[in-house]
């Protein structure tokens, strides 16, 4: 069995198409990838998929193979990462991850807790959705993320703050006029919902909403906040949204808190217990003083 094989299955299992997985994702010939995945099955001594007119689905053999092929994977772009590193300059690199927007917020935070080692590191940052923060983490791209606490990565969090939900409205929407937002105050208007790769949000604002006792059906789903302002201004639909988001508000969108107690949502920081850093160990011995920071 070669890693290639893990990729195709993967690949395929993803897809729930042998076609869309060669031509869009490996960029190979069907009939290759199919002989591929009948070479893994053989040697695994089971079928993986269920081979149907509409395109394949997993067995019960391939949903239980699936998530070992996965943890194989990450493990190897992991080891990859370590042995890339340990042949750099002196100069470390310390790799840092934000939730797009929480940068802001949280970089010049970030920078002061290393403000000593900054002669001797290179620290490079990038943004990102939340999950692919994580699945970076886990495999060794980055050393540290401000994040959700996403599950099923195995990684470590630290909660560093917990937002307030908000909500959020075209500025010319007759809610502005309130000074704080009821839970039904979101029935009979267009309702923007987090979903996707923005997972945990959608969990929070379901809940919330639920617990309310509203019943809302969304007319749209959102991966981003960027997304989520745009689409509250076009549709003039209103959305809840973590406040962090008053830091970005075009002058289309407005914001109201919501009465009551709100929901929160924690942001985290996300580290790999394996990841052997030196400055990742001295920046989360520094932490509480991150925390501290953050609520003075």
């Amino acid at each position: 069995m070669e890693l290639r094989h893990l990729r195709y299955f993967i690949a395929v299992a993803e897809t729930g198409s042998l076609t869309v997985a060669a031509e869009r994702r490996l960029h190979t010939s069907q009939p290759s990838l199919s002989r591929q995945i009948r070479d893994l099955e053989e040697e695994v001594g089971a079928e993986l998929f269920n081979r149907g007119a509409r395109g394949v689905e997993l067995t019960a053999a391939g949903k239980a193979f699936l998530d070992h092929a996965r943890l194989a994977l990450t493990q190897v772009d992991a080891g990859i990462e370590a042995a890339r590193r340990a042949v750099q300059p002196a100069k470390q690199v310390f790799a840092l991850g934000f939730l797009t927007g929480q940068e802001m917020t949280w970089l010049p935070r970030a920078m002061q807790v290393l403000r000593d080692e900054l002669p001797s590191i290179d620290v490079t940052v990038s943004s990102d959705y939340s999950p692919d923060l994580a699945d970076a983490l886990a495999r060794g791209r980055l050393d540290l993320a401000f994040l959700r606490a996403e599950p099923g990565f195995d990684l470590d969090y630290r909660v560093v703050s917990r937002e307030k939900l908000i909500a959020l409205m075209p500025s010319d929407h007759p809610l502005t006029e309130r000074t704080a937002i009821r839970p039904g105050d979101f029935v009979g208007e267009p309702f923007i919902m987090a979903s996707n790769k923005a997972k945990v949000l959608h969990e929070v604002i379901d809940r919330y909403l639920q617990q309310s006792g509203v019943n809302i059906t969304p007319e749209q789903g959102v991966d981003n906040l960027a997304m989520a302002m745009s689409l509250v201004s076009s549709t003039r639909g209103l959305a809840l949204m973590p406040e962090y988001a008053n830091n970005l508000l075009p002058w289309s969108v407005v914001s109201r808190p919501l009465e009551g107690e709100a929901p929160t949502i924690d942001l985290v920081i996300g580290y790999s217990r394996s990841n052997t850093s030196a400055i990742l160990k001295l920046f989360l011995s520094r932490a509480d003083e991150l925390v501290m920071r953050a609520t003075a």
